[in-house]
């Protein structure tokens, strides 16, 4: 079942959507403080911040990727030299020797794909609020909630709303005003003209409030809740989102053979096809998705564009030597507080033995004091035991010896 609005309830994206939408709703109020009210301008506007706001993850990727470049080369050698070999000997010297590798370059396997691991959220977050404006915009929200509202109190409109709601990729149960906009915000206008016809008074809500929301969703003569499809002008926004990522990959590509990359590298040609293929599969997608969807792809191949241009001029004064030597300093300082941190926990290890061993020894010396008394006592009572107590048995003691030496 897919759900689109009341904002996103993952736990790892929804916080960041949170955040993101924030400043969707903030960017939306600024330019209604001077009349202009236009999602798609929001849409431009948020996504140019939104990237600004990754570029330190960006820069921290491409230095990894030109940290890459110096380091492929001789891990390519060690995996040359190791082909075939399936050994366990074998295998144990290749990663004793891969790890040396990035030992020598102060970086890790990981060290490449942490910054895209954190990335691929914000993407993603980014796109939940690009898709479901309503959920994140207070006035564009409030725009639609007195058609909701007509919606919700019609049981003809609910039920035509749940018949269309597969298709509009929405929730299919509609049971509260957040579900009604989630739906509303996705009609495009032969689904709006249908939803009037249910009834006179949804009708007249409907054209008094479909005016304003019209107005927001509005872009170059475009609705950006409607698809494109093959007709003209719509068409633009897949043409454009193709050719801006594919320049886009372009760049990228152009940027990897500056930095020496291997061309008979496996990943290398795979790049290079993804970078005609996602294209056209963007033309494709944006053809059926609404018009919003495709505005945001442009807007992210746009900027992406620019940025990296920027991103590879800065990366070019670079000297690879410091970024090493930064890399392995920087490496060297975690190992040192990593080792600070076990010594830490090896003295406090040895602390609480000593301590475990002196309790053990007080321990010990309490039961030989207890055990020796134990003996003492058992002797006194002994000894007080055959000890005579009163002048008659000392006189039949006396007796019993004396008739002992006569008898000897």
């Amino acid at each position: 079942m897919l759900t689109v609005l009341t904002k996103s309830s993952n736990f790892i994206l929804g916080p960041i959507a949170f955040v993101l939408g924030l400043i969707m709703n903030g960017i939306y109020e600024f330019f209604h403080l001077f009349g202009i009210q236009n999602i798609a301008l929001s849409i431009f506007v948020f996504t140019f911040i939104a990237k600004s706001l990754m570029l330190p993850l960006t820069i921290k990727q491409q230095k990894a990727m030109k940290l890459s470049s110096r380091m492929n080369p001789e891990l390519q050698k060690i995996q040359a030299k190791y082909k075939g070999k399936k050994d366990e000997a074998s295998l144990r010297k290749m990663r004793e020797e891969t790890q040396a590798v990035y030992q020598k370059y102060g970086t890790s396997q990981l060290s490449g794909c942490l910054p895209l691991l954190i990335t691929l959220p914000i993407m993603l977050a980014l796109y939940s609020v690009i898709n479901n404006i309503p959920a994140y915009v207070t006035q564009v929200k409030a725009l639609y909630e007195p058609i909701a509202n007509e919606v919700l109190n019609n049981t003809d409109a609910l039920e035509y709303l749940n018949e269309i709601a597969t298709n509009l990729r929405v929730s299919k149960e509609i049971t509260s005003l957040n579900h009604v906009i989630d739906v509303l915000a996705k009609l495009g206008k032969d689904q709006w003209d249908a939803l009037g016809q249910i009834s006179s008074a949804l009708s007249g809500t409907i054209e008094s409030s479909l005016p304003a929301i019209r107005n927001v969703n509005h872009f170059l003569g475009l609705t950006i809740t409607d698809a494109p499809g093959w007709a003209w002008p719509g068409v633009l926004i897949p043409i454009f989102a193709m050719l801006f990522q594919f320049i886009q990959g372009k760049q990228t590509e152009a940027y990897n053979k500056q930095m020496n990359a291997d061309k008979d590298n496996p990943a290398a040609s795979t790049m290079s096809s993804m970078n005609i293929v996602m294209p056209i599969m963007s033309g494709i997608f944006c053809i059926a998705l609404p018009i919003g969807v495709g505005l945001y792809w442009i807007a992210t191949s746009i900027f992406t564009i620019i940025q990296q241009f920027f991103i590879n001029k800065y990366m070019k004064k670079i000297d690879v030597e410091e970024l090493i030597q930064k890399s392995v300093e920087k490496s060297k300082g975690k190992k040192s507080s990593s080792s600070t941190s076990q010594y830490s926990l090896g003295e406090l290890a040895k602390k609480q033995t000593k301590s475990i061993e002196t309790v053990t020894e007080n321990k010990t010396a309490n039961q030989k004091v207890e055990s020796k008394n134990t003996t003492t006592n058992a002797d006194t009572s002994k000894e007080s035991v055959d000890s005579p107590k009163s002048i008659s048995e000392i006189a039949n003691l006396l007796k019993n010896r004396n008739l002992e030496k006569g008898d000897k």
